[in-house]
């Protein structure tokens, strides 16, 4: 009995691992695994791909990233009225890259995000996002 009720506790958590994240923890997770395909020598590059996943269903509108030099990284989805249906944020992904500027970019909904990545001083630095 005991060692049916903590299988069924382990599927439910690993089930809800997705669900237990807000979307910039989703990003922010990307961006930790796609640092670790940057190159080691100064001046290789590395795009890494997102493709936004809402928790919400039926946006069908926009997502808006902000990638800031403080180390916050924020993502909205919202309807195409401007309604904001959800939103997450974190600073996780400062461990991995450094953000020497603002960025905020828009996209529709269920469109990738690319986020290039330099070796700059041993670090990974953010150059662009599209």
């Amino acid at each position: 009995m005991t060692r049916t009720i903590l299988t069924v506790l382990m599927l439910c958590a690993l089930c809800a691992c997705d669900v237990l994240t807000d979307s910039g923890t989703r990003l922010a997770f990307d961006i930790e695994r796609g640092v670790s395909g940057l190159g080691k020598r100064e001046g290789d590059e590395f795009v890494i791909v997102h493709r936004p996943t809402l928790q919400t269903p039926g946006a069908d509108g926009r997502v808006r990233v902000q990638l800031d030099t403080v180390g916050a990284l924020i993502v909205w989805y919202s309807t195409a009225d401007g309604t904001v249906l959800e939103s997450g944020g974190t600073s996780f992904h400062s461990r991995f890259v450094d953000t020497p500027q603002t960025w905020i970019v828009e996209h529709a909904e269920g469109t990738d995000f690319a986020i290039r990545v330099q070796r700059r001083g041993g670090r990974a630095v953010i150059v662009g996002v599209d």
